[in-house]
């Protein structure tokens, strides 16, 4: 008698183990209650956006795009059919804090510029949603104050920020569950590339008119522009690495 409950015991067990393997990650963010409700109010919404710009959703592959002076995060898919990005949407970032370039240290209120991706999702942010991003990466570690770098960049609901970037509650819903989406599909990183402004030829010359002779500056943001051209000309994301003095490099590829 007492093998028989050995077995149950055993067979529970494995059968336990199996079901949380199978357990995908969209599974688990379904547990929390505004992760719910996100799927609830957004899901055929987002279901249309995709299907009238003829796109596949849910979506296996996400691009994020932050412009901070025309204060706009762009949201893009990787098209199955053509194998190059498209924009799903324009998000309204509802404040900004600091001014343009990049985030230095602690305190300094800036919101980060440069190649970041997904690196956290937060189900029960004091934002309601909340995406964080890999800052500081190793460019940040190596041009920024050591030691003093801060954390925490997040993607997050309300309209309060401190160095984050804020599109409100309705807003987070629509790419927190984008990015739940691409993430239980297979993504491993989200890629978001942050910018100061839209780094056209004119733009650019406005600018560095603006940061009022800092070579340094001016370098970056010409840094940046590689990246910002790169995506524009192609529609596709190059490989980027960063180099012993802080400095992007990008090379041909269609990942991050």
């Amino acid at each position: 008698m007492n093998q028989y409950i050995v077995i149950l015991i055993i067979s529970t067990m494995l059968f336990s183990c199996e079901s949380k393997e199978a357990e995908t990650f969209i599974d688990k963010q379904r547990k929390y209650p505004r992760v719910r409700t996100a799927m609830l109010e957004k899901d055929g919404l987002l279901r249309k956006r995709f299907e009238d710009k003829g796109l596949i959703y849910p979506p296996q592959n996400l691009f994020i795009r932050v412009f901070k002076q025309e204060k706009v995060l762009e949201v893009w898919t990787l098209s199955e059919s053509d194998d190059i990005f498209k924009k799903v949407y324009d998000y309204p970032i509802c404040r900004t804090s600091g001014s343009l370039g990049p985030k230095r240290q602690e305190g300094d209120l800036q919101i980060p510029e440069g190649f970041y991706y997904i690196d956290r999702f937060n189900p029960k942010s004091n934002f309601y949603l909340s995406l964080g991003i890999n800052y500081p990466n190793r460019s940040d570690q190596i041009l920024g104050k050591k030691g003093n770098l801060g954390g925490d960049i997040f993607l997050h609901g309300g309209c309060a920020t401190i160095g984050c970037i804020p599109i409100t509650d309705e807003y987070i819903k629509e790419v927190y569950l984008l990015a739940v989406h691409a993430k239980s599909n297979g993504q491993a990183k989200i890629p978001v590339h942050i910018f100061p402004s839209k780094l056209d030829k004119l733009t650019m010359s406005q600018l560095i008119k603006k940061s009022d002779t800092d070579a340094n500056l001016v370098r970056f943001w010409e840094n940046l522009q590689i990246g910002y051209q790169w995506f524009e000309k192609h529609r596709n994301l190059p490989k980027i690495s960063v180099n012993s003095d802080g400095k992007y490099q990008f090379s041909t590829s269609t990942s991050q």
